[in-house]
């Protein structure tokens, strides 16, 4: 240990640095408080035997200047007086003192006093290195949040935003947000939504959202389904997330008219379909497994349709506001959220915000919040469709039997080979709900007999598709022919699709009960014409390419 003894007396000086280097420490001598401050300089000391009095500068004076110079970390003042007052004493505490002894000197206490204030100032240096680790931490911290926050903002900078249809609120927990929420337009002149939790909080969960929020701005630049999205958005948090990591996400695609809307559900809790007063309408449930979880060639991209009616709204949010809890272990919840959303004093989301916090009684918020309201009205986006069309016609007539409806789903082909077409690629997700949704009435009900009623209830859902899977392994006869058109000089496409059942009738109402119907009202809404033939084993569907 490195000791600095200050005393204007050689005898004690010399006294002291001998009984100090027999206990193998470290002397530097100084006759007054000015030479001192000097010798300190050079010795840098971890203690310092001080005399009261001195000349040119006295122990008094001095000690401050001392400590001053290790401010940091604690630097032990022992002052060493033949002064026995307790008005002196008391001040050499005051001045920056931190203990005493007495004239003439006890090596014994002497030893026992430099050992304990040893102690000390090395506590003091390792919680000053700590300190200093601490800090430069947190300073690369900062600039690392800064770097990445920066890199956030510039990615999503250009973001799409349409205020008018579409409010949303996303209150982080922290300064990186693991839920995700993105608008894109489409083609057509409709909407794309993406809500999107990944798993955790703050920058690890935020990491997903800028390979997630490139994937979905450039598919829906290519118009595609929004089962499509989901399946590529999928794929590539499959291979990039680790295996305890996954995104929950509902994408929604709202048509130009805002009458109907697609929908991929995966993990979310429900969302709603609210009229304009208010009450539910609809539950939107998840159907499938989050995004990341399941491999390609396990991953379901089926999506459901419904319709809306003008000013019906669509209520999405995260898991982080219903599972809010207060200090007596009771969550938010679901009713508690619609109560607000549905009452007549609601105007924005932030205040369903405010209503959590309040609840949790909280300042910090256990998840993140995110809430996103989708108002159902005609899309003020003007239509970016193609000006430039094939000139030739083109017809094409296919036979799917049995064994090649139980083997194959024609229906991505069937769009592929369409949007090859010169003009057609910008119309790939109304042609997909179109044959997808008129295929499948002709398979599930024509030839295999379904009822769309046995998907009222969750478990019923199940049932229907488990008895699907079933008849469809069993079908031995039936098949569906599907002629299709593409009339150059309109343009449009035209498609016939006929099963040979013994016909059924597609939902025709009106009062959206079942968004998972298979309704011909839906499949009006986009289509130019739709004709169905009197068995209802045959359907005609005209759609424009240059009026959607």
């Amino acid at each position: 240990m490195k000791i600095l003894v200050v005393d204007d007396q050689e005898l004690n000086r010399n006294l002291l640095r001998f009984m100090l280097e027999q206990e193998q420490h470290k002397v530097a001598l100084a006759e007054d408080g000015e030479v001192a401050l000097k010798v300190f300089e050079e010795f840098d000391p971890d203690l310092v035997l001080l005399d009261v009095v001195m000349p040119k500068m006295n122990g008094f004076e001095v000690a401050p200047l001392l400590k001053a110079k290790s401010a940091e970390v604690y630097l032990p003042i022992i002052f060493i007086t033949a002064l026995d007052d307790k008005s002196s004493l008391e001040k050499c505490l005051q001045v920056g003192g931190d203990d005493f002894l007495n004239k003439p000197f006890d090596k014994v206490i002497l030893s026992a006093k430099i050992k304990a204030h040893a102690r000390t100032r090395e506590l003091s240096k390792k919680t000053y290195k700590q300190n200093r680790e601490l800090a430069y931490y947190q300073l690369h911290t900062e600039r690392e949040h800064e770097l990445v926050e920066h890199i956030f903002d510039n990615a999503l900078e250009k973001r799409f935003l349409l205020p008018e249809l579409i409010e949303f609120n996303l209150s982080p927990a922290s300064m990186f947000n693991g839920d995700l929420f993105l608008m894109a337009p489409s083609c057509t002149g409709g909407v794309y939504v993406l809500m999107g939790d990944f798993t955790g909080h703050g920058l690890a969960a935020a990491i997903g959202a800028l390979p997630a929020s490139k994937i979905f701005y450039s598919l829906t630049q290519k118009s595609l389904p929004v089962g499509d999205i989901a399946a590529e958005l999928n794929n590539a948090l499959y291979e990039l997330l680790p295996g305890n990591m996954f995104c929950a996400a509902t994408i929604l695609e709202l048509n130009s008219s805002g009458r109907s809307c697609s929908a991929w559900m995966g993990g979310l809790p429900d969302g709603f379909l609210l009229s304009s007063d208010g009450k539910i309408k609809q539950k939107l449930t998840s159907r499938h497994m989050a995004l990341g979880i399941l491999d390609e060639y396990e991953f379901e991209r089926d999506s459901v349709y419904f319709e809306t009616e003008f000013d019906d709204k669509i209520f999405l949010y995260t898991d982080g506001v219903i599972e809010a809890e207060n200090s007596r272990g009771e969550f938010f919840g679901e009713e508690r959220l619609l109560r607000k959303v549905s009452a007549p004093t609601f105007k924005e989301l932030g205040s369903i915000v405010e209503s959590v916090k309040r609840f949790t009684g909280k300042e910090d918020q256990q998840d993140d919040l995110s809430l996103a309201l989708i108002k159902c009205k005609p899309s003020p986006i003007t239509p970016n469709l193609s000006e430039e069309y094939m000139g030739t016609p083109l017809s094409v007539s296919m036979v799917l039997d049995a064994d090649r409806l139980k083997n194959s789903d024609p229906v991505l082909d069937v769009v592929e080979m369409i949007c090859a077409i010169k003009g057609c690629s910008d119309h790939r997700s109304n042609l997909f709900l179109l044959i997808s949704e008129t295929f499948n009435n002709a398979l599930d009900h024509g030839l295999l007999g379904l009822e769309s009623s046995l998907k009222d209830s969750d478990k019923g859902f199940c049932q229907y598709y488990e008895l699907r899977a079933k008849r469809l392994a069993g079908l031995a006869k039936g098949e569906i022919r599907l002629e299709l058109s593409y009339i150059p000089d309109e343009p449009k496409i035209s498609f016939t699709i006929t099963d040979s059942g013994s016909g059924f009738v597609m939902n025709n109402r009106g009062d959206n009960s079942l968004y998972h119907g298979r309704g011909l009202s839906l499949i009006k809404e986009i289509a130019e014409s739709v004709n169905l033939n009197e068995l209802g084993n045959e359907v005609t569907v005209t759609y424009s390419l240059i009026h959607s």
